[in-house]
């Protein structure tokens, strides 16, 4: 009998996954020790009809390659069959999963990117100071939101984005909520029971490191809110924005709320045009100072205006609430409604997928919104949680 070869990639403590996908000898090296949350990628070298990946008796997979994740100790049986009526081949094998040497934190570690589109609270939120680069506002961010740090960053007008991990996979508990997102939102004082105050929803979007290169180049999902497949809200939606021209002239509303009605003009792919205008509250640059391009573009999905007039003279504007979803759109203290299933990711095309879980985690403006005086629907953050990690000294909470 010929003595065959499979490759198997051994999982690293520290980064969770690996490139380097030893050849391994089945009768020798077929027992491996994972912490939990961690990947172990597991590919064939040999070629066959089909495949077969068993775990504790259940088919995974039935592809040549396969990623190992668990959330739960303990020792876990595998089996991989080449289906083949010419070189059929079953292997059996252990997996044993422990628990971190470090223990993981429950919250945000790493800020992978950040592009906020123009808004009155950019070179603010984070502050920008003479001379930041974009790795040196880059720390910033991480340095806002990471762990219980709780500093607010805005994420400008629509389209604006962060993206950003946690120290370990986030799993896809089915039927639970797997984490959860603090923004500013709240409801106005008098009539709290509509929902209505302030709410700038934030769209999710969550990428599974499939690759295992530790950064966030693989596909992305949209996790669907409650208005994903209403037929108000806009898909594959872009928007450019454009940096004022040398010598432009500001021009002043009657009221004097806004300093420039056309600071910043923009176009939409439905064909509309419009600015962010520049009020008397914010007197900085409101296009971020670390870019260097003179135009910035987004792409995504975009939802129906949630903003009311309700004085009818444009100053008393109150923005309702979606019903669930995004980020920034309930206060913080409806832990529910902040709290997000990656149980509900959609592909491009609208269709469900299941993840075992998400490595990267995107939040972008989701409204492109002016509302007089208060300017533009703006998302910001200051925190994310795993839910499925114990808190320092506390037991996981109840599942959402």
């Amino acid at each position: 009998m010929k003595r065959l070869l499979i490759a198997l990639s051994i999982a690293a403590v520290a980064a969770g996954c690996t490139h380097d996908i030893p050849m391994v000898n089945l009768g020798i090296d077929d027992v491996y020790y994972i912490p939990r949350m961690a990947k172990l990628p597991l590919e064939s070298a040999l070629t066959g009809e089909s495949y077969r990946w068993t775990v504790n008796g259940e088919v995974v997979s039935a592809s040549s390659r396969y990623i190992f994740l668990a959330r739960e100790e303990g020792k876990y049986e595998l089996t991989f069959d080449i289906v083949d009526d010419e070189t059929p081949y079953h292997f059996e094998f252990t997996v044993n999963v422990l628990h971190e040497e470090v223990e993981y934190s429950p919250y945000i570690s790493k800020v992978y990117e950040y592009f906020p589109a123009p808004g009155q609270f950019v070179n603010e939120m984070p502050l920008y100071e003479q001379g930041d680069t974009y790795a040196d506002i880059l720390q910033k961010c991480e340095e806002s939101i990471s762990g219980t740090n709780d500093i607010m960053i805005t994420l400008g007008a629509y389209g604006g984005y962060v993206t950003f991990g946690f120290d370990h996979t986030v799993i896809n508990v089915f039927g639970q909520k797997d984490f959860r997102i603090w923004g500013n939102a709240f409801y106005e004082l008098t009539n709290p029971d509509a929902r209505g105050g302030s709410a700038e929803p934030g769209i999710v979007m969550v990428s599974y490191d499939a690759n295992c290169n530790g950064i966030p180049d693989d596909e992305w999902y949209e996790l669907a809110g409650s208005e994903y497949y209403k037929p108000s809200t806009l898909h594959d939606y872009s928007i450019v924005y454009r940096r004022p021209e040398p010598g432009h002239v500001p021009v002043e509303d009657d009221d004097g709320y806004l300093d420039d009605l056309t600071y910043i003009p923009w176009s939409d792919s439905q064909g509309k045009t419009g600015y962010v205008a520049k009020n008397i509250f914010h007197s900085q640059s409101y296009y971020p100072l670390w870019i260097d391009e003179d135009e910035i573009s987004f792409t995504g999905s975009c939802l129906a205006p949630n903003g009311v007039d309700l004085s009818g003279t444009g100053r008393y504007f109150v923005l309702y609430a979606y019903d669930s979803g995004y980020v920034d759109n309930h206060p913080n203290e409806f832990a529910d409604l902040n709290s997000f299933d990656i149980s509900t990711a959609v592909d491009s095309s609208g269709n469900p997928v299941c993840l075992p879980g998400v490595d990267f985690v995107r939040v972008y403006t989701g409204l492109n919104q002016y509302c007089g005086w208060l300017g533009e629907t703006s998302t910001e953050i200051a925190r994310a949680q795993d839910l499925h990690i114990d808190l320092p000294g506390l037991p996981l909470p109840d599942p959402l």
